[in-house]
């Protein structure tokens, strides 16, 4: 996988585990291996742009997905396609700002937050109950499995 991260957000953030945990949920879904993913760590002006200009929505928000080649985990014992997933903005503020509402960490918030922003990548939505009880449901296991082989590790 090629998973590339920048941060400008002026923030601390676990670069190495998002990374890290990015590259599971690929592994975990099937992904190409040579399927590439961009991360950029947003300040707050930033993602309030972003959010306004490609969602037509005021103010910052959390998480944004700009998909690319429109990548899905293939299914039972087909390939893997080969391509670009595309790029996910995270803004550090606003999830802290989340994760104290919410009463979670902030580095658990992020990690949940980037597996949304990586789900819508490859074509997961929550529009309808099903589709949501179908993409949060693997949400949260990809991220149990994540925690438990770390904790493993």
């Amino acid at each position: 996988m090629s998973i590339d991260l920048t941060n400008e957000s002026g923030q601390t953030v676990d670069e190495r585990g998002l990374i890290s945990l990015a590259g599971y949920c690929l592994e975990r879904l099937r992904i190409h291996p040579q399927a590439e993913l961009s991360i950029m760590v947003a300040d707050v002006a930033t993602m309030t742009s972003y959010h306004e200009r490609f969602m037509g929505e005021p103010g910052p928000t959390d998480v944004l997905s700009f998909p690319m080649d429109e990548l899905r985990p293939p299914r039972d014992d087909d390939e893997p396609v080969e391509g670009i997933l595309g790029d996910i903005v995270i803004c550090p503020e606003i999830i802290g700002e989340q994760a104290a509402e919410r009463g979670r960490d902030v580095g658990g918030e992020t990690e949940y937050l980037l597996v949304h922003g990586l789900l819508h990548l490859l074509g997961f939505d929550h529009a309808t109950a099903e589709e949501k009880a179908e993409m949060f449901g693997l949400k949260d296991r990809l991220l149990a499995d994540y925690r438990s082989s770390r904790a493993e590790a």
